[in-house]
């Protein structure tokens, strides 16, 4: 059992920037892979970010390479996610999952691979 608290959220103008944090609690050793996910109004939930947390390996949706960064701090069981050069189609609302046990690369970006949801974080990017 893990429990995942997001926070870092805001209102900001296109072109600036917000840091996200997720953190948790409980059986932390057991987490192989976090996620960022986002979700607007009327779309269904995607991927945004993934770190595997052995290696610190990371991966990113095109819509936010070269954007976002997506880090660990370990020793305080916390996963960021930076986000540069905001723009208005990155407004809404953001989750982070976790997950027990392997994962594959084609299932990186299912909401359905990752067993834990934090509450979710709202962020709206303003023109």
């Amino acid at each position: 059992q893990v429990q995942l608290v997001e926070s870092g959220g805001g209102s900001v103008q296109a072109g600036g920037s917000l840091r996200l944090s997720c953190a948790a609690s409980g059986d932390t050793r057991r987490i192989n892979y976090i996620s960022w996910f986002r979700q607007a109004p009327g779309k269904e939930r995607e991927g945004v970010a993934v770190i595997y947390t052995g290696l610190g390996s990371t991966y990113y949706a095109d819509s936010v390479k070269g954007r976002f960064t997506i880090s660990q701090d370990n020793a305080k069981n916390a996963v960021y996610l930076q986000m540069n050069s905001l723009k208005p189609e990155d407004s809404a609302m953001y989750y982070c999952g976790a997950r027990f046990g392997p994962l594959t690369a084609g299932r990186l970006w299912q909401e359905a691979a990752y067993n834990y949801w934090g509450q979710g974080t709202q962020v709206t990017v303003s023109s």
